[in-house]
C-alpha cells in the first residue's frame, strides 16, 4: 500500500499549485496539511463513489479537489495561495479493509 504525493513547491502569494496523489493498494480520500508547530488538519475530502466534496473553511473557494478513478489519483488545485497555506500536504487513503493510510507528504511554501 502506497500513496505518493507530488506537485508541491515554492510559490508567491496569489499563485497556484496543483498537487497529485497516486494511490497503490488503497483509495485516495482526501488531503490534509500540517504547518510547523501545528496539528495536522483537514484540507479537503472527496467520496470515492460520488458525492460532494468537503473543504476546510479556510480554503473554500480557492482549492478544488478532484479524482480520476481510472488512474486512482486524487488532485488538489490550489489557487490564490496565501502564506498561511504553507505546510506539508498529505494524501490520505483507505484500504479495502478500511485501514487509513498516509503518504509521506509534499511541501508547499508560499512566500509573502
Amino acid at each position: 500500500v502506497q500513496l505518493v504525493e507530488s506537485g508541491g513547491g515554492l510559490v508567491q502569494t496569489g499563485g497556484s499549485l496543483r498537487l497529485s496523489c497516486a494511490a497503490f493498494g488503497s483509495t485516495p480520500m482526501g488531503w490534509y496539511r500540517q504547518a510547523p508547530g501545528k496539528q495536522r488538519e483537514l484540507v479537503a475530502t472527496l467520496p470515492s463513489g460520488g458525492g460532494s466534496a468537503n473543504y476546510a473553511h479556510s480554503v473554500k473557494g480557492r482549492f478544488t479537489i478532484s479524482r480520476d478513478n481510472t488512474e486512482n489519483t486524487l488532485s488538489l488545485q490550489m489557487n490564490i495561495l496565501q502564506p498561511e497555506d504553507t505546510a506539508v500536504y498529505y494524501c490520505n487513503g483507505r484500504t479495502a479493509s478500511g485501514t487509513s493510510k498516509w503518504g509521506r507528504g509534499t511541501q508547499v511554501t508560499v512566500s509573502p
